[in-house]
């Protein structure tokens, strides 16, 4: 098993039912333009204090990769404890945008992320604690997942909120990563001065090109089958981008059914026949199943 990663290899020898458990768990896949927004993120996070601090826009289309990349930043800079024990330090603090947002809510979500049970009434209570509580544990970058749900805001929060992102900018001379949809440049942009300090960084969809050859062959080597897959293929790399749509969350998802497929049928690898066999709907495919029930 030569194409398996070594801790992949240890997986592999495992009973069907393990390894199909296994298939399911989140794997990271450190392709290039992944490693370019980490690498992008760390630099922010070690870039010296200023009143205007550069951000970052992580976008791309729904399922393609950012919640996986900004998890993975945080692993490699969880809280711990300062060097006299007296506090915990949270150098990267990430938080989701509410669905329903407001000013206080928002700040609601930074408190509780910090461990502090929220009894303060007035959005102005909450700013102020929020700000003394990231400034006690030495927050040094915020993320905010799902940023375009500010949108589902009308104007005057949507202005409210932007106001509160360069506060806390300011205050805490600290980077702030947004992360979304395009939506989320659209929120932004809004904002002469904040459009100029969130660089966009865009995670694209994805092509039939080098990358995701490299891509494809990174993915052949954490699947936990016996023998090498053939997703180098031309036929098989059309099919998997055109089902997949070019998403990578949906690209993973075929290639872990169909390697389920391909461990209970005994194949042990992934061919154009094992795909064909796999159930899998594509997003479209999807949404006009959901629209058909919907009539």
């Amino acid at each position: 098993m030569k194409h398996l990663l070594p801790n992949i290899c240890e997986i592999a020898t495992l009973s069907a039912k393990k390894r199909i458990e296994k298939l399911r768990s989140e794997y990271w896949i450190g392709y290039t333009r992944a490693q370019e927004a980490l690498s992008k993120m760390e630099e922010l996070l070690n870039y010296p204090k200023r009143i205007r601090m550069p951000n970052m826009l992580l976008i791309s289309p729904t399922n393609n990769g950012k919640t996986m990349i900004i998890e993975k930043f945080r692993r490699s800079h969880l809280p711990y404890t300062s060097e006299n024990g007296e506090h915990e330090i949270i150098p990267v603090l990430k938080v989701q945008m509410p669905s329903n947002p407001s000013v206080r809510r928002f700040y609601a979500v930074i408190i509780t992320e910090l461990g502090v049970p929220i009894t303060y009434n007035s959005t102005a209570q909450c700013e102020s604690i929020c700000i003394k509580l990231m400034k006690a544990t030495e927050v040094k970058m915020l993320i905010i997942d799902e940023l375009h749900n500010l949108l589902a805001g009308n104007n005057n929060i949507q202005r409210e909120f932007l106001n509160v992102l360069r506060f806390i900018g300011n205050e805490m001379q600290i980077p702030i990563i947004g992360v979304g949809i395009k939506d989320a440049y659209l929120a932004i942009r809004t904002d002469d001065q904040l459009e100029n300090r969130f660089e966009p960084f865009i995670l694209p969809i994805w092509q039939n090109n080098n990358e995701f050859i490299k891509l494809l062959k990174s993915i052949t080597m954490i699947l936990p089958l016996k023998k090498p897959s053939q997703l180098l293929e031309a036929e098989i790399r059309s099919m998997l981008l055109s089902k997949s749509e070019g998403s990578i969350g949906e690209i993973m998802t075929i290639l872990t059914r169909a390697a389920s497929e391909a461990i209970i049928s005994g194949k042990e690898f992934i061919d154009l026949e094992i795909l064909e066999k796999t159930k899998y709907n594509s997003p479209s495919e999807r949404r006009r199943l959901y629209e058909s029930v919907l009539k």
